[in-house]
């Protein structure tokens, strides 16, 4: 029987205050994880703590990797949600760095005021309409309120998975005019590459039709784009739903920019050993720092 069955909401919301509390008095290493935030507002498809410190170490360990200085950073996190990358930039943002967070939803930019109360946590609210997560914001598209090439590295859970070709073009070139020269953004992407389309036999029945079981949940074939790059899994309601990119995709993003691709860590939704859950991407702008 699932636990969902067995505690309702209010019992795990108790629970879960009771267990936080203790354990977090026996951290001792690891500080950071005091910010993880109650079961309520732990969002972005991980609402288990276990799973939030997770990857929270996951994403400490690639941004140590791919810093160029390891405090006094500025970190733009794109898709912010409730916070989970705030809490794996903080050791980088220490000695007069910055943290800055954005995100379409309201509700969660409120949240992160409240709950993230150091000087060195920043978080913007982006009025613009996204069909899954904001849905009656302003259709108009505009650019982050941040300063050209001011920033250090970019981070991006799940964001250019729930946008259009059209928005994911135009947010790329907004990555590309903050960035600092030098600087990275890590990207996740469901990638439609070489490894996904060699397993997608795997997953298909001897008549070739996908069934919407969860083995079968990340496949990705109807096209949903101008350039026939971009597709969605046939059980979406909305594209932005769960939108996977081609590589001829990735590489029409970054035509007109100083981005270049420098690596990719394959995530494990394709059946596969990866480092995460989703594909993460590394773009650098212009030269090695």
């Amino acid at each position: 029987m699932r636990i969902s069955k067995i505690f309702g909401y209010g019992a795990r919301s108790s629970i879960d205050r009771i267990y936080i509390a203790s354990d977090k008095r026996l951290l001792r290493r690891t500080g950071n994880l005091r910010l993880v935030p109650h079961f309520g507002h732990r969002r972005g498809g991980k609402a288990s703590y276990g799973e939030w410190c997770h990857v929270v170490g996951i994403f400490q360990t690639l941004l140590y990797m791919h810093l160029g200085h390891k405090t006094g950073n500025r970190i733009l996190d794109i898709g912010c949600g409730t916070g989970i990358l705030g809490i794996a930039s903080e050791p980088y943002v220490q000695d007069e760095g910055k943290y800055i967070g954005i995100d379409v939803r309201k509700a969660d930019i409120d949240f992160c005021n409240k709950h993230y109360g150091e000087d060195h946590f920043v978080f913007q609210h982006l009025d613009v309409s996204n069909p899954r997560y904001a849905p009656q914001q302003s259709a108009a598209r505009h650019g982050w309120d941040i300063d050209d090439m001011s920033i250090d590295l970019i981070t991006a859970l799940s964001v250019w998975t729930h946008l259009n070709e059209e928005d994911a073009v135009y947010y790329f070139r907004e990555i590309d005019r903050v960035l600092k020269p030098g600087a990275k953004a890590l990207v996740t992407f469901f990638l439609l590459d070489d490894t996904y389309y060699a397993g997608l036999s795997d997953r298909s029945d001897q008549v070739g039709r996908y069934h919407n079981t969860r083995q079968d949940l990340w496949v990705f074939d109807v096209p949903c784009s101008a350039s026939g790059e971009w597709f969605h899994p046939l059980w979406a309601r909305q594209p932005e739903d769960a939108i996977g990119v081609t590589i001829a995709g990735i590489y029409r993003m970054l035509e007109g920019t100083g981005l270049e691709l420098r690596k990719t860590y394959i995530g494990n939704w394709k059946e596969t050993s990866g480092v995460f859950f989703q594909d993460v991407l590394v773009f650098q702008q212009g030269p090695t720092q």
